[in-house]
């Protein structure tokens, strides 16, 4: 992995979100990114505002950026940039990633509320738009390694070769062991008759995993439920439009599952 992108607008939740990422850029010998949006503050958004004063307010958030860097860098031994600007963040950020080289984003997930569940929130809102990861941290989750990872999938959906790949690559780097969670039919059932399995057990090759049933109907308790039970370490989804998962990526539901949650999010898109 050449670089973690983390945004970061200083607040206890993204700073939780930075210390994560800094874990993980140590363990994969990653480059870690921090990156602050710069907006403007409620009272200033109605005031008309020189280059000169709006300059002097980022370079206050890219110092709190700088000092956060060396610290970072010094405590986990790793290499770590920044950088702060004034732009739209949801349109840039795909520009921005490439700049740096990253190939995953991480943002802090704030605690579950009606607000979010309604409005969706920075987060939520680009795990549903972009076609790259991104990992969604909660405020409450402490890097202390991924021992188990819990994969809530459709295996009657396929799931591409490239998705599985990187699911891969990530169990073998944190020596993880993937749990399966799907849906409708047995283990021995798709054996049988789904050449999906064949094609995750190609994926999936020298990683420990195993296969776990759930109903469809009653899907995103059973995934709250097995985080639980399993101890998980990290939740990751693909958010498909369709079939099965309209039941979970339908806006307002994915808002919930991602801003529940007590244990970081992975969205790994299909390219």
């Amino acid at each position: 992995m050449k670089a973690i992108f983390v945004a970061t607008n200083f607040s206890e939740t993204s700073d939780n979100a930075v210390l994560y990422s800094a874990s993980l850029a140590q363990l994969f010998q990653a480059k870690l990114v921090l990156f602050n949006s710069f907006k403007l503050p409620v009272h200033g958004a109605n005031t008309w505002l020189t280059v000169e004063a709006m300059e002097k307010l980022i370079e206050k958030n890219r110092a709190k950026l700088k000092e956060q860097a060396e610290d970072l860098s010094k405590a986990f031994k790793i290499q770590v940039e920044y950088d702060c600007q004034y732009l739209d963040w949801e349109r840039e950020v795909d520009t921005l990633m490439n700049n740096h080289g990253a190939r995953l984003l991480v943002m802090g997930m704030s605690a579950k509320s009606m607000e979010q569940n309604l409005l969706g929130n920075p987060t939520t809102t680009l795990i549903s738009m972009k076609k790259f990861p991104v990992l969604a941290v909660p405020i409450g989750a402490k890097f202390k390694g991924i021992d188990k990872i819990l994969f809530a999938c459709d295996l009657m959906q396929a799931i591409p070769l490239r998705t599985l790949a990187r699911l891969k690559e990530i169990a073998e780097q944190l020596k993880s062991q993937v749990t399966m969670f799907y849906v409708e039919k047995k283990v021995n059932e798709l054996q049988a008759e789904n050449p999906i399995f064949e094609h995750i057990e190609k994926g999936l090759e020298n990683v420990v995993h195993v296969y776990k049933k759930v109903n469809s109907d009653t899907v995103i308790k059973e995934i709250e439920k097995e985080i639980l039970e399993s101890d998980s370490d990290l939740l990751v989804m693909i958010p498909k439009k369709y079939g099965f998962w309209e039941s979970i990526v339908h806006k307002s539901k994915t808002r919930v599952m991602a801003s529940g949650l007590s244990i970081p999010l992975l969205s790994i898109p299909v390219d």
